[in-house]
């Protein structure tokens, strides 16, 4: 269960191009790329919670790997979609409801850091999180 733990954001990489792809104006794209993430992850067999806090907001995730299930960005932005693990990887397809377009995501422990990766319309952008 390496994804089990607290993560804190440490730095990203191209996410503000992410965010502007997906829309989010100016002022929430400078907010968002200094939100002071914090992911905690519980993995019991396919069965993850997961809280997310920052600046913005505090939510509670549970999903079931294969599973569909509703989301929403901290800009509001709903999606649906499930995460199912890929080798050692966590693989997220999710649909946007308002156009149907695809975000698709990846969570990753690589040493000792948690790497997310998002992608949306071609735009690649990673955050990288250290135990906390």
């Amino acid at each position: 269960m390496a994804f089990n733990g607290t993560w804190k954001v440490d730095r990203n990489e191209n996410y503000e191009k992410f965010m502007e792809a997906l829309g989010v104006n100016v002022m929430k794209r400078k907010l968002g790329a200094h939100d002071n993430l914090k992911i905690t992850i519980q993995q019991d067999g396919n069965k993850f919670t997961v809280k997310e806090s920052s600046n913005f907001r505090t939510i509670d995730i549970e999903f079931t790997l294969g599973v569909d299930f509703e989301y929403s960005l901290a800009d509001g932005t709903e999606l649906t979609g499930s995460w199912n693990m890929e080798g050692n990887k966590l693989a997220g397809k999710f649909t946007r409801k308002d156009n149907g377009k695809l975000l698709t995501a990846y969570r990753e422990v690589v040493g000792d850091e948690l790497v997310q990766t998002y992608i949306y319309e071609g735009v690649e952008a990673k955050r990288i999180f250290k135990r906390g």
